[in-house]
Formats: C-alpha cells, structure tokens, sequence
C-alpha cells in the first residue's frame, strides 16, 4: 500500500470567551529557524543556552516561532492587534523577507471565524516591525479601510525620524511604506490611554523604543497581550536577563521582561505572547529567580 503520509496539521484559530468579551488568537504563520543561540541569550554562552535546551526537551539548534495576532471582540467594537506577516515573503518592492518570513494567513482566517474585513472597527499596532506591520497594506491600499487605525505615539515618532541601526533601516522603509500612509487619519496613544471600555495600554518598550502591551478587563477577567516582551517560552521567561538579537535596547528589554512578567504572575492574570507557542494564551508562574511558562489547558473552555 503506497503512503498516506500528507505532512502535519496544527491548529491556527483559538477562540474562548473572556468575561462579556470574546477573544479569537490566530496562528498567523510559522517558520523553523536554526540557531537557538545567538539569537537567544547573546550575553550567555552557546553552552549555556543549548543546556537549557537540553533541560526542557526542546532542540538545541532549531525552534519554531510563532506569529500570533490577538482579535478582541468586547461586543461593541471588534479590536484586532497587530496585522501580521502580510505577503512580505512574496515581495513587496521593500527588502527582502521571504528567507525570515511565513506567509501570513490573517485574511484566510479571519474569513474561517466567521469576520469580514468591514467588521474590524480598530487595529491596533503594537510595534512597528514588519512581522506586526506587513498585513496593514494591500496592493498600496489600507488592508482595512473601515476600521480607525492606533499606534503609539513614541514608536510611530521613532520609526517616522528614521533614527535606526543599520539592521533595522530595511525595516523603517517597510513603515513607511505600509504604516505612515495612515497617519493622517491613525489615533496616537501613549502607555495608560484606553483603546476601549477595559483596554488600556501598557509601556512595554525596550523589544522597540515605545512597544506597547495592552491589558484586558471584563467581568473581573484580566490578561494581558504582551506582545514581544517575551519571545521565547523557555529561554525569555526562564533567563528573562538573558539578551535577544531582535530587542533594539536589549538592557531595557530586560527590566521590560522582568517587570511584566513579574505582574503577570504576582496578579496571576492571563497572558498572550506574539511568540509563544500557539495557541500563545498560559500563565506565568516564579520559579526561583526566574519564571515558568505555563500554557492555556482547558481552563478557558469551560
């Protein structure tokens, strides 16, 4: 009998009610990257980081990153974070993107839960680099015309000057390309505004210069959508201090990551990570000195 083999199948929608709000994660896309170490831990040692690898049964070379976007439906508004990958892997006459970048599946899912792109009232940017900015334009056009567009109003300033180190330059003319068009009609806000009725931003900055996480409230439910606070389950939260190639001021990232992830375990509050393993929703607990990744199982089901 010849093989049925047809390749893996994962999850990429998780929806779950939160209080009187509905919140829908979706797997944007995902990509296998080599080299654990430097991209984590690059004031550790190779040895170090492959240790703790090695530790948590997780390969010491190779690891699967995530792309999550976060839909917040509070039952007035519907709030979408961040747009995604977009078509960069296939070119959009800026860089190119298409060796560190999945597909972004963003309108194929959204289509899959039910929504429209009329029905986005507000996306919300909470950095601008291209892996959250790339599904904001289509063809030269807003991705979603109908819905009021908010960013921070320190990172959009950072990314409009063009003061960027040499890796990032490519990455500061896909913003203006893809987020600068929409300024003269975009919303800016800055950490402890509210988006909405129990939506409030949180400075989360270091990842980027004016990063924003945003906390969620309803019916005495709480999380909070940290965006790249944390970009790796063990590594992030287990050596919080340990530096990523990708945070543009890595010692600020590192107070950012200890303060954030110290509320979220002390206040025992959900939370959502960009980067985590789909669907990217667990908790956070101490463990020692550092902390403990601990996912979503049933408990936002019941």
């Amino acid at each position: 009998m010849p093989s049925r083999q047809q390749g893996p199948i994962q999850p990429d929608v998780y929806r779950f009610r939160f209080g009187d709000f509905e919140v829908t994660n979706i797997l944007d896309g995902a990509i296998v990257r080599s080299g654990l170490y430097p991209r984590n831990g690059t004031n550790a040692s190779a040895d170090e980081v492959h240790a703790l690898a090695h530790e948590r049964h997780i390969d010491t070379e190779r690891f699967e990153h995530h792309f999550i976007l976060t839909l917040v439906d509070t039952g007035r508004e519907l709030i979408l974070f961040d747009t995604g990958c977009g078509h960069l892997r296939r070119g959009v006459g800026v860089g190119d993107f298409s060796k560190n970048m999945p597909d972004g599946h963003l309108m194929a899912l959204l289509a899959r839960c039910g929504y429209q792109v009329s029905d986005i009232d507000t996306v919300v940017v909470t950095h601008g680099h291209p892996d959250h900015i790339g599904g904001l334009m289509l063809d030269g056009k807003p991705a979603f015309p109908h819905a009021r567009h908010i960013f921070g109003a320190a990172e959009f300033d950072f990314w409009k000057r063009g003061e960027v180190r040499e890796s990032r330059k490519v990455h500061r003319e896909l913003f203006m390309v893809m987020a600068a068009p929409l300024a003269e009609k975009a919303t800016f806000i800055s950490p402890g505004d509210d988006v909405a009725a129990g939506v409030t931003a949180v400075d989360a900055s270091g990842h980027s210069p004016g990063q924003l996480a945003f906390h969620i409230e309803s019916g005495g439910n709480r999380l909070l959508i940290w965006a790249d606070t944390a970009i790796h389950y063990v590594m992030s939260l287990e050596r919080p201090e340990w530096h990523v190639d990708v945070d543009d001021d890595k010692e600020k990232a590192v107070v950012t990551r200890r303060r954030i992830l110290d509320t979220v375990a002390t206040e025992r509050i959900w939370a959502v990570g960009a980067h985590m393993p789909f669907p990217g929703i667990g908790y956070v607990e101490r463990a020692g000195q550092a902390y403990r990744w601990v996912p979503a199982s049933y408990q936002l089901n019941l």
